[in-house]
């Protein structure tokens, strides 16, 4: 069936965006009357979600007015976010203090755009992206790499549990990958405003198309170190290290998290304890981190450490220090220095986002200069917003990884659904199929255009809560895409002969990495909106 949308339907989805926005702030009030966050637990859970999902509804107003196609994806989306609303909703009225009726007059609305019949009409019509001429050019370029490159080797690294081949950081250093968002006085590409956080945000999606183990996630960590040394490094820094950075001389490991505080980053116990070494200044640096994801190949570790004694000052005492350490194997790694630090590293067996491989590191009396302190004496205690400073572009680049994979799994189950005999006929011809493979649509795209506002509100300096938003959105949603596009192919979903039991369990991690989604709904996003409700 062919739905007709106009103008006067995204009048209508706007009018539900905004009936749906007050609903997610009169909740937001009553936490914050109830308790807040902390106590309130379940509730401040489901308005973080609710609220990242009425955000990306808002976000694809601008991209429906663009054509009848892009009208229909808008409206689907949007339908679809009432609807979970509705769900969220439905029987903790009074936990809200909302009355669910207020949604009574998007009813037609919702009706009209959740039929199997609309969803059906868009299987094999995922939509235009609308990207510039110079993001349809970094969009090629990075594609053209994916694929050629990194698609060949994806299921095989991930089977047999690989490294990255070095091929893949080689090429992608050849093509400006690493160095998209390092100013151009320091070697990189970039010239500051939104340019850089929309081409990272492409090139992300199309890198984690092929595969987010050896692809995607290989130009995150090099970009937090980046962001860190642009917010707080020295002049001596930003030229010593950021030139290394744009050309992969240098690939980072990110050592932040440890055995008994995982996202509770103020609370870390690893320190790092001025000391000379052949009267050279310095710090001498002791404790364990875990999930130290690229640990082995990485050439420094980006290691967030305690540099004042007084535990009292919490994430006010920590620094952020550049280690150097030697390549190692992916099976773990063992290295001494002659003053006697040692720095062992033990990997930790996933189901899924193989190639880049996660470390436990112990750390033991491991010297480093005092020049790779970030800032050096200034940056003293200011380690944890420079961490800050890199995560909050971590989270939209863990959204961009999302959509393509979201994306490759929707590729994967069209395909074979067009491919796929049964009872006489090609799958992908059934009501239930299509309408799976239209919802998939309209959820990719409406993660894509809001991972495409929150990067051009980063790039105006703005951006920080929305950056939190679209990924506690997109990395859900992730989950039910891959999960959906396993299901179409049935048995063979599950064999490891097809890519989408790969693209499945590395969906899965995306909502604990870079926050875990708990974590980032109550303690970040619940937490913020109650700041603004107030």
């Amino acid at each position: 069936m062919s739905v007709s949308t106009s103008a006067a339907d995204l009048v209508v989805a706007a009018h539900a965006i905004k009936v749906a926005d007050a609903i997610v702030g009169k909740g937001v009030r009553t936490l914050a009357t109830t308790g807040g966050p902390d106590t309130q637990q379940v509730l401040a859970y489901d308005l973080a979600h609710a609220s990242a999902a009425v955000e990306t509804a808002r976000s694809m107003l601008d991209y429906g007015a663009k054509g009848e196609l892009e009208a229909q994806l808008t409206c689907g989306f949007v339908a679809d976010m009432v609807h979970d609303l509705i769900t969220r909703l439905i029987g903790r009225e009074k936990l809200w203090g909302v009355d669910s009726s207020t949604l009574v007059d998007s009813h037609d609305f919702v009706q009209k755009y959740r039929t199997p019949e609309f969803l059906s009409s868009l299987a094999n019509t995922p939509g235009p992206r609308h990207l510039d001429d110079d993001y349809e050019m970094v969009q090629d370029t990075f594609r053209g790499f994916a694929s050629k490159v990194i698609a060949p080797h994806a299921e095989h690294v991930h089977r047999e549990n690989l490294d990255v081949p070095e091929e893949i950081i080689s090429g992608l250093a050849e093509i400006g990958a690493f160095g998209l968002s390092i100013p151009s006085e320091y070697g990189g590409f970039s010239e500051g405003g939104d340019g850089e956080y929309m081409a990272s945000c492409i090139a992300t999606e199309e890198l984690s198309r092929a595969s987010l183990g050896i692809g995607g996630s290989l130009i995150t960590r090099p970009e937090i170190l980046t962001r860190a040394l642009v917010k707080g490094g020295t002049e001596a820094q930003k030229h010593e290290w950021l030139p290394k950075l744009a050309t992969a001389e240098v690939m980072v490991a990110v050592a932040v998290t440890e055995p008994d505080y995982g996202s509770d980053v103020a609370s870390i116990k690893t320190t790092a304890v001025a000391a000379k070494q052949d009267h050279r200044d310095g710090y001498v640096i002791n404790g364990v981190k875990t999930w130290c994801t690229f640990a082995a190949r990485s050439n420094v570790l980006m290691l967030l450490a305690r540099t004042d004694p007084d535990r009292t000052k919490t994430h006010k005492g920590l620094s952020v220090l550049i280690v150097p350490k030697p390549r190692g194997e992916a099976h773990g790694f063992v290295f001494t220095q002659p003053s006697g630090g040692r720095m062992e590293g033990r990997p930790i067996d996933t189901i899924g986002y193989r190639g880049m491989h996660s470390y436990e590191i112990a750390i033991e009396n491991w010297w480093v200069p005092a020049d790779h302190l970030i800032g050096e004496t200034a940056g003293l205690g200011k380690g944890f917003y420079y961490q800050m400073e890199g995560f909050e572009n971590g989270r939209l680049q863990t959204a961009a990884r999302a959509v393509g994979v979201m994306q490759a799994a929707y590729e994967a189950a069209r395909d074979y659904a067009q491919n796929r005999k049964s009872f006489g006929k090609n799958i992908g011809e059934y009501q239930i199929i299509q309408a799976k493979l239209g919802r998939m649509a309209v959820i990719i795209q409406g993660s894509r255009q809001f991972s495409y506002a929150v990067a051009k509100l980063m790039g105006k300096g703005q951006g920080s809560m929305e950056a939190s938003l679209v990924k506690a959105y997109v990395c859900k949603a992730a989950e039910w895409v891959t999960r959906e596009a396993m299901q179409i192919h049935g048995g063979y979903g599950y064999a490891e002969e097809y890519s989408v039991s790969r693209l499945f369990v590395d969906a899965r991690v995306l909502s604990i990495f870079e926050g875990a989604d708990e974590t980032l709904c109550l303690k970040v996003i619940a937490r913020k909106l109650v700041e603004t409700a107030k």
